[in-house]
């Protein structure tokens, strides 16, 4: 706790030093040479243009071009990147927690590089760590890039490659690090609005900076504000249905819960003919429920876009007390309101509901005045006498998520420079706070306490109990009734960072091909994290998806070490020759020990070309929530087996029929629930877990010929690169289908012991605890070409090309599963979430610029991916346009611009096993034409 407290008074107190005369920091720091600088991948100076490691740059004019207000859409464009989580996610309350145990991140947006998790992708903010985000669903294990003001951002450096021996855990896939505006002078701001053709998802980002500049003191602080209005599933063909390319619930994928409701009493099914308002409803007013036209479509009153909000502020700055210490300093706040929204609440009460609460034990009485059928329903073990009572809660509104995230962090550093010899080394001391709290609401959810009192005998239904009519169909439950059983969802979580690091580096002797380069330093880091659900929601008494509160942390000490050999230099076929290598020892609280290293070389046999190669050995250590989390429930759309519906295994195999009606299945085949329905998957962390390891091989290499500079070019340059990952002990539960089927085919008996099983049959829940699981194996080739030409009229002709090739995706689940390896390159949703991988994906930017004027067309290309049912999902191309304006009479210091995000209107291809709204909206663009309109000044 000392530690923290003096680490938290210095970094603030630098933090507020920086309101004095100015502070900045250069974005790449220049050693006296003016060539060696630090680049991501590497804590010794060098040369940025001879780097041993795949680096992709996203500057601040590539992320204009886009026209996006989000710098997490602007990565997740890179090839390279899978989707991940971003404002198209609208799956609170709709699907439960994921069964990762890292909690819903409601209006939050990653990054995951190489499809392996944005867990697995370190994120970084001028080579520092960043607090993970929290949106009050769990404990996320990722950074949410919304808490990022985009204004602060100068440029991206992604690594492509596994880190870990530099930058600790969590670097697997790769590396991001934003690096921050840190020296400017005057004003730059813009602003922008932008919205679809339909009229919706308005949206406006408003951005600021302002530099001011001395000999020895600068400053750069900023602001900035987004609002993004939302698109509603009911406004796009493609989702106004649950089934994809459906137009009717005939098409299948409805919902049971009905607004007239469908009650599965007394051995039948029935449904009300028509809402019974202002008096009970009588057995004549049912008739038998008929799925294919009395289900529910809930799919009009979901988000495509989610709207959101969010403002905030940074300041950079330095101090440079003498030529050799400075002091540099980072404050930045984030705050984000989001709302995601779900249909209303299907209300399923009884035996066989499967919400794993009182719900499922719920009695409705005789002498409830709205009860048509003259006895107590009961849903006693032994003596129930109904099977499930499902009502669509349309009274209470739709089911309505709004987040209040906050994300504060501190950053200071104090460095310097002194001479060994004749070589200057360089230290400096580093300390970083923050944290990010979010709050969540919820409503239009049900207390099942008063819920079960309210059809429970009427005597007892006393004080401000009011009887609750469940039978009545839609606007038969009156505001009094709604007043007693619902409530306000409050839910509430934070994440907490603290990070102390200490560097030395420099050179310590010259060798023919230049000087040894080192580096050494030490971390250590504090995690803590909480999340903590409403009373109710603890108590189990909630009626939407279920969850756990939470509460854990970690620390980790690290020493790391970092070596550059220049072994040739100049001399002919080895123009540069070099050997490069690092290792890492981490001490966690939570595991033990563990050591990484990696290995590389770079040799250029010519000017023009440089070849390149590496090995690495990374690891991700649990999470706090993998580690802690609660028990939740996802709800999954799974086949059991065990279901006596044509077609079914338990029709076709007689060893089936035998396992399950060993698990609990009736011996009659009562149990017939419609294939493709919702389960219960309840996960849980573990504190038992170990880290995740990792091994990757890189090779690529770099084509650059000077005869093209010399012809017709000023750029040119032609990058490949390959890379092979192969990672063990992957954090994960058995699949919640692979559980059905070894019970059910091979009566395996852990697996039978995971489900559980109402009287009828039907799963009430199966367990997916969190453990050290699978094997992933990836490799692939990335491609980069860059061109600019020489002058022609006043401007230039540019052509960047970005394409990556998927060659394999792998999961391999432990031999003692008996589970087949799942090869998902080329399918879509390969794992528990939405998610393409297409073997070939591409972005190119064509443009022509000039001081004035300019045009550049972006072209964005994945290829067909295929669902696991054998349809084919097409491959799709986006076209993106832009024009700007810069007048001569306003010296080129404001600027119009005009840009038509897919251009050609391109629908994305219909997805039928997706979650979200019949299309993978982590790799597909909402549905229409987004227009905007930008106008920035610089002074």
């Amino acid at each position: 706790m000392r530690l923290k407290n003096t680490l938290y008074c210095g970094v603030m107190l630098s933090v507020l030093g920086a309101t004095a005369p100015a502070l900045a920091q250069s974005a790449v720091p220049q050693a006296d040479d003016g060539n060696a600088i630090i680049v991501t991948g590497s804590r010794i100076r060098r040369d940025p243009t001879e780097q041993d490691k795949p680096i992709v740059t996203v500057d601040q004019e590539s992320i204009a071009r886009t026209g996006l207000t989000s710098i997490a859409d602007v990565l997740q464009r890179i090839p390279s990147a899978a989707g991940g989580l971003n404002t198209k996610t609208n799956n609170a309350g709709n699907i439960g927690g994921p069964p990762d145990g890292t909690g819903v991140s409601s209006g939050s947006a990653e990054i995951d590089l190489r499809y392996l998790g944005a867990k697995r992708t370190l994120v970084l903010v001028d080579g520092m760590r960043y607090v993970n985000g929290s949106a009050a669903g769990g404990i996320p294990a990722s950074v949410d890039l919304n808490t990022i003001p985009q204004s602060m951002i100068e440029r991206v450096e992604v690594l492509q490659s596994g880190a870990s021996p530099l930058y600790g855990s969590d670097a697997v896939a790769g590396v991001v690090n934003i690096i921050t505006r840190q020296s400017q002078k005057g004003l730059d701001m813009s602003a922008q609005f932008g919205t679809y053709r339909q009229g919706d998802g308005h949206t406006y980002d408003i951005n600021a900076s302002y530099g001011i500049q001395s000999d020895r003191v600068s400053i750069v602080f900023g602001g900035n504000y987004v609002k993004q209005e939302g698109v509603s599933t009911a406004d796009r063909s493609i989702s106004q249905w649950p089934a994809a390319g459906g137009s009717s619930c005939a098409d299948g994928g409805c919902s049971s819960a009905t607004p007239n409701g469908r009650y599965d009493v007394l051995g039948q099914s029935l449904t009300l003919s028509n809402p019974i308002i202002g008096r009970a409803p009588v057995l004549s007013d049912y008739r038998p429920y008929v799925s294919a036209t009395d289900s529910f479509n809930f799919a009009p009153y979901n988000y495509l876009l989610t709207p959101s909000k969010r403002y905030g502020a940074f300041l950079n700055g330095k101090f440079e007390f003498s030529d050799a210490v400075s002091l540099r300093t980072r404050l930045v706040y984030q705050h984000r309101e989001s709302t995601t929204q779900a249909a209303f609440l299907p209300l399923f009460i009884g035996p066989d509901a499967g919400n794993g609460n009182l719900l499922d034990t719920i009695s409705v009485d005789a002498s409830n005045p709205y009860n048509p059928f003259g006895v107590t329903l009961s849903a006693d073990p032994g003596s129930a006498n109904y099977s499930t009572i499902r009502r669509r809660f349309v009274e209470g509104g739709p089911r309505i998520f709004s987040q209040e995230v906050d994300t504060l962090t501190m950053a200071a550093t104090l460095e310097g420079t002194f001479d060994v010899g004749d070589h200057k080394w360089y230290w400096d001391v580093n300390g970083s706070y923050g944290t990010n709290n979010a709050h969540q609401v919820f409503t239009g959810n049900l207390n099942a306490a008063r819920l079960a009192q309210a059809l429970g005998p009427v005597g007892a239904c006393t004080g401000a109990c009011v009887p609750f009519n469940i039978f009545g169909g839609a606007g038969s439950i009156t505001q009094a009734m709604l007043d007693y059983v619902t409530f306000d969802e409050r839910d509430r979580s934070e994440q907490e960072l603290w990070d102390v690091t200490a560097n030395l580096s420099g050179d310590l002797f010259d060798l023919p091909g230049g000087a040894v380069g080192f580096a050494v330093g030490y971390e250590h880091r504090d995690q803590q994290a909480y999340y903590t659900p409403d009373p109710i929601i603890t108590a189990g008494l909630g009626a939407d998806v279920p969850t756990s509160p939470a509460r854990g942390g970690f620390n980790v000490d690290e020493f790391y070490g970092e070596l550059r050999i220049p072994i040739l230099s100049d001399t002919p076929f080895f123009q540069k020759l070099e050997l490069n290598g690092a290792v890492r020892h981490s001490n966690y609280s939570s595991f033990g020990s563990n050591t990484t290293y990696t290995v590389s070389g770079l040799w250029k046999p010519t000017r023009d070309l440089l070849l390149r190669g590496g090995y690495a050995e990374s690891l991700r250590a649990p999470s706090i929530g993998e580690l802690y989390a609660g028990r939740s429930r996802t709800d999954a759309t799974i086949n059991d087996p065990c279901t006596n519906v044509p077609g079914s295994p338990w029709q076709t195999n007689a060893t089936v029929r035998a396992n399950c009606i060993a698990n609990g299945v009736p011996a009659s085949g009562s149990y017939a629930e419609p294939q493709g329905g919702q389960l219960g998957v309840f996960s849980q962390g573990f504190t038992g877990l170990k880290p995740e390891t990792s091994k990757t091989w890189t090779a690529g290499g770099v084509y650059s010929p000077a005869w093209a500079r010399d012809s017709f070019a000023s750029a040119f340059s032609i990058e490949v690169n390959y890379y092979t990952i192969k990672l063990k002990n992957a954090i994960d539960s058995v699949p919640a289908t692979l559980t059905l089927q070894r019970c059910a085919f091979e009566a395996d008996p852990i697996s039978c012991a995971a489900i559980t099983r109402t009287g009828s049959g039907a799963v009430a829940g199966i367990d997916g605890v969190l453990q050290n699981l699978n094997a992933i194996e990836t490799d692939g080739i990335d491609g980069t070409l860059n061109y600019r030409s020489k002058m022609i009229g006043n401007g230039s002709i540019g052509l960047n090309i970005n394409a990556a090739y998927l060659l394999k995706y792998n999961i391999k689940p432990p031999a003692d599963l008996g589970a087949p390896t799942i090869k998902c390159a080329g399918t879509e949703r390969c794992g528990a979430s939405d998610q393409a991988y297409p073997h070939f994906k591409a972005n190119a930017t064509l443009d022509y610029s000039t001081e004035s004027y300019g045009l550049s067309f972006t072209g964005r290309y994945l290829s067909k991916v295929t669902e696991s049912d054998g349809h084919v999902m097409k491959a799709t191309f986006y076209g993106d346009i832009q024009a700007y304006f810069s007048p001569d009479w306003l010296d080129h210091r404001t600027r119009l611009t005009i840009g038509v995000n897919n251009v050609f209107d391109k629908d994305p291809p219909l997805c039928g096993t997706c979650d979200g709204a019949n299309f993978d909206t982590t790799s597909y663009d909402v549905p229409g034409q987004f227009g905007y309109l930008r106008l920035s000044y610089k002074m």
